[in-house]
């Protein structure tokens, strides 16, 4: 491992030794958010694909309901029944703070109805149709924030791995052998100041 490139003396030592002791520290406090992180993230995944599994199942059947609709009435009334549905749909927007992350919280009020047509000119079936997919507009939307988190989790993951990893193999392994170095250039500057001592006391006692 490259060590640093400072002045081998006892003040440069004390500050590396400091260094050292807060980047062992936020190695820690940044592993710990690491494993944190990827617990939350790996929960919140299980669950996305639950709900994800459950709504393509529920997708199919309301699409084979629309389908259904659409091959029992005029290519103009269903265009018709389509355009003057009285649904509304309000979406909210917020966020959430998971381990320093933000994620989305969205929320749906939903209001009138889907069906906002003379039940005497459509079938029953695409009353059906639309009413249950109306029904999954909810769960729609909590998939896609559930999924955003992911994400948005996933890259903050990514992120603190590669901090992580910079820390334990690069800097702490970079002050522990600059340290190192310090360390021996100094025993070697006192044993040959030491030498030099015992040099002149032999010196000045042979005068």
């Amino acid at each position: 491992m490259a060590r640093l490139n400072v002045n081998p003396n006892r003040m440069e030592l004390s500050r590396l030794k400091k260094r050292l002791v807060v980047a062992k520290r936020g190695h820690k406090l940044l592993k710990d958010k690491q494993d944190a992180l990827i617990k939350a993230f790996l929960e919140r995944a299980r669950e996305g694909k639950v709900l994800r599994e459950e709504l393509e199942s529920e997708l199919a059947e309301c699409y084979k309901s629309f389908l259904l609709a659409r091959a029992q009435t005029l290519p103009a009334m269903l265009e018709q029944a389509l355009m003057i549905s009285g649904a509304k749909c309000d979406l909210h927007v917020g966020m959430q703070n998971v381990m320093s992350v933000l994620v989305p919280v969205y929320s749906v009020e939903q209001g009138g109805s889907p069906v906002n047509y003379g039940l005497a000119t459509s079938l029953g079936s695409l009353d059906v149709a639309l009413e249950r997919f109306a029904a999954l507009i909810p769960r729609l939307i909590a998939l896609a924030a559930k999924e955003k988190a992911i994400n948005l989790m996933a890259v903050e993951i990514e992120k603190t791995r590669r901090r992580v990893n910079a820390l334990e193999h690069v800097l702490i392994p970079g002050f522990v052998e600059t340290i190192r170095y310090i360390t021996m250039k100094l025993d070697e500057q006192e044993r040959s100041t030491l030498s030099r001592l015992m040099k002149i006391k032999e010196i000045v006692r042979s005068h």
